[in-house]
């Protein structure tokens, strides 16, 4: 969430700034202020009522001394009730900084300067392109169809099992995914990442420090008996790690990475882009994240946005990268590139990346912190993106590469698969 410190200086900014994201902030803003100056009254009050205790004990042992025990005995009884009012000053404090923190949550994090103007996925600006987009016969198959044909994802029985949004793989699809897992780990610690294996349910506390919770659009799965989340990524968790933590400047950036099931409710999908892998409420994905420092935070950002596209060319996919406008940017990031593949059969690019830098945001509700050569303690910076999402890249390899024989594998997943053709 953003500091209290630099919404109270810095006001007529944030509140221009939210107008990017579509948010109106005036009364909250307002609100907050409000009572950031109630906080500074009482803290005020409470400290004079200290001080003139404080002066009034000095007295007391004065008067002790001077055998003047009665009037020694009414100042200590002043001093009593001094004290349960500064209880009582304590005590609307913390109902003020309780008020204070559910307002702060409500409100977004601000968008970057370099965040294009829009309200909609149609608004995203087109960075880069690569790859080259196939050219497949009139009778080419989507990808829920191609399943059918050589039985490597049986969407029925998952329906069956679980319900619609839960496939099961079969075969060569099952070695494809076990493959485009270790590929993405193998490429990740390549690059200077740790891999971590985290939990894939996450307690209460962990899913608000990264801005899951509140849930405002009902997207996580709740095990209410247990009180603990299912988590929709692994930023939730390897986020967590660093949760309360001041770490030395020397030690940033941390880099990790983790492969892990995502549960995610997808409320209110549906239509074309729910259809076959289009959207799932359980996929695979491997999932980097960055601790960095506040001045280097966006030239990571660049660096791991090139390394998805890496990623995709790898893949021999078709890829292009999008700057995501204000309205269609997520509540807790400050900058965030999309990098989509092209889907040949269905015609369409399909997101399989998201690489997000949070600034300071998260890390204040992570309380996150790094320690300076100065030894000043500041909120470090946070950063995640996919490497990638697993069901649309299948979605796409399956579609591009399909030819009479069957479908082609890349040739770098082949060392992986142990095969070069699903047939």
């Amino acid at each position: 969430m953003l500091t209290l410190k630099y919404i109270a200086e810095n006001s007529e900014d944030v509140l221009k700034r939210l107008k990017k994201k579509h948010f109106d902030g005036e009364q909250l803003i307002s609100k907050v202020l409000e009572l950031n100056a109630e906080r500074k009254k009482t803290q005020y009050d409470a400290d004079s009522i200290a001080a003139e205790i404080n002066k009034i004990s000095k007295e007391i042992g004065s008067l002790y001394k001077q055998g003047k025990t009665s009037e020694a005995d009414a100042l200590k009884q002043k001093t009593i009730e001094l004290k349960e009012s500064i209880k009582l000053l304590e005590e609307k404090q913390n109902q003020i900084e309780a008020t204070l923190n559910e307002i702060l949550v409500q409100i977004p994090n601000l968008p970057h300067e370099s965040v294009p103007e829009g309200k909609l996925a149609e608004d995203n600006h087109v960075e880069r392109t690569g790859g080259k987009i196939p050219s497949l016969p009139a009778d080419a198959l989507p990808h829920w169809d191609l399943a059918k044909k050589y039985d490597i994802i049986d969407f029925e029985t998952g329906v069956k099992i679980t319900g619609a949004g839960f496939p099961l793989y079969k075969g060569k699809c099952a070695q494809l995914q076990r493959a485009l897992i270790n590929f993405f780990l193998d490429n990740a610690r390549a690059a200077g990442y740790m891999e971590v294996q985290p939990p894939y349910v996450v307690n209460e506390a962990s899913a608000y420090a990264t801005g899951q919770l509140p849930d405002k659009e009902c997207q996580m799965y709740f095990c209410q008996e247990d009180n603990l989340y299912l988590i929709p990524t692994a930023e939730v968790p390897v986020t967590n790690i660093y949760r309360g933590m001041i770490l030395n400047e020397n030690e940033l950036p941390i880099k990790n990475v983790a492969y892990s099931a995502c549960f995610r409710r997808e409320a209110g999908s549906y239509g074309k882009d729910v259809r076959g892998l289009n959207r799932l409420h359980q996929f695979d994905k491997v999932e980097i994240v960055q601790i960095q420092l506040p001045e280097k935070s966006y030239d990571t950002l660049y660096e791991m946005v090139h390394y998805v596209e890496g990623l995709a060319e790898k893949l021999e996919l078709p890829w292009r990268t999008l700057r995501l406008c204000g309205g269609d940017m997520s509540f807790t990031s400050a900058l965030t590139f999309d990098i989509e593949v092209y889907s040949a059969a269905q015609q369409r690019w399909l997101e399989v990346s998201s690489v997000s830098n949070f600034e300071s945001y998260q890390a204040n509700r992570l309380k996150c912190r790094y320690r300076s050569s100065d030894k000043k303690i500041e909120l470090c910076h946070t950063l995640n993106g996919s490497a990638l999402a697993l069901p649309r890249i299948v979605a796409a390899l399956l579609e591009n590469n399909q030819t009479p024989e069957g479908i082609r594998i890349p040739k770098a997943l082949i060392p992986y698969t142990g095969f070069e053709l699903i047939n």
